[in-house]
């Protein structure tokens, strides 16, 4: 039996070249599933957010010096991580890579002292919902609704050993 490639995470600014392949993908994710306008939910927040002086932090994951995931943060409010950009290259997807990256994001917001993580996925990526539902997100929706009569799909997360 051969064992799974070491992933390394690293925390990059957007403007890092490895993270070109997460916002391309993204981008065309969002677009297939949502229309044109769908890149605008890329830059709905200035950059800078994402950034440990701004309260957020944008990670990679690499196996072999590649990003295969990714995600981010951002501050929602003095208490409260709220995650974006969650992403797994088209190339690596089945593998759990976005547990590992929802799972690093939540250790991360933890550190920096956030007790509660907040979320929101469109309602046409049912593989988002699953993981959040499958990671211990509490639904901030009627999951028994039709999810395009709803629209953004709002999930919590108390993170452990935080106040609630």
């Amino acid at each position: 039996m051969t064992s799974a490639p070491e992933l390394t995470v690293i925390q990059v600014s957007v403007s890092d070249p490895r993270v070109e392949p997460l916002i391309r993908e993204l981008g065309e994710e969002y677009s297939s599933r949502y229309g044109r306008d769908a890149h605008a939910e890329l830059a709905r927040y200035p950059d800078e957010e994402f950034t440990p002086a701004h309260g957020g932090v944008l990670l990679l994951l690499l196996e072999h010096g590649e990003p295969v995931a990714g995600g981010a943060f951002r501050r929602y409010d003095t208490t409260t991580a709220e995650l974006k950009r969650i992403w797994t290259h088209s190339a690596h997807r089945g593998r759990g890579l976005a547990r590992r990256v929802v799972a690093e994001l939540e250790r991360e917001a933890a550190g920096r002292g956030y007790r509660r993580i907040f979320l929101t996925t469109g309602p046409r990526q049912p593989e988002a919902r699953g993981l959040y539902l499958a990671t211990g997100y509490t639904p901030l929706f009627d999951t028994d609704a039709d999810p395009e009569s709803i629209g953004p799909l709002p999930f919590e997360k108390h993170l452990e050993g935080a106040p609630r």
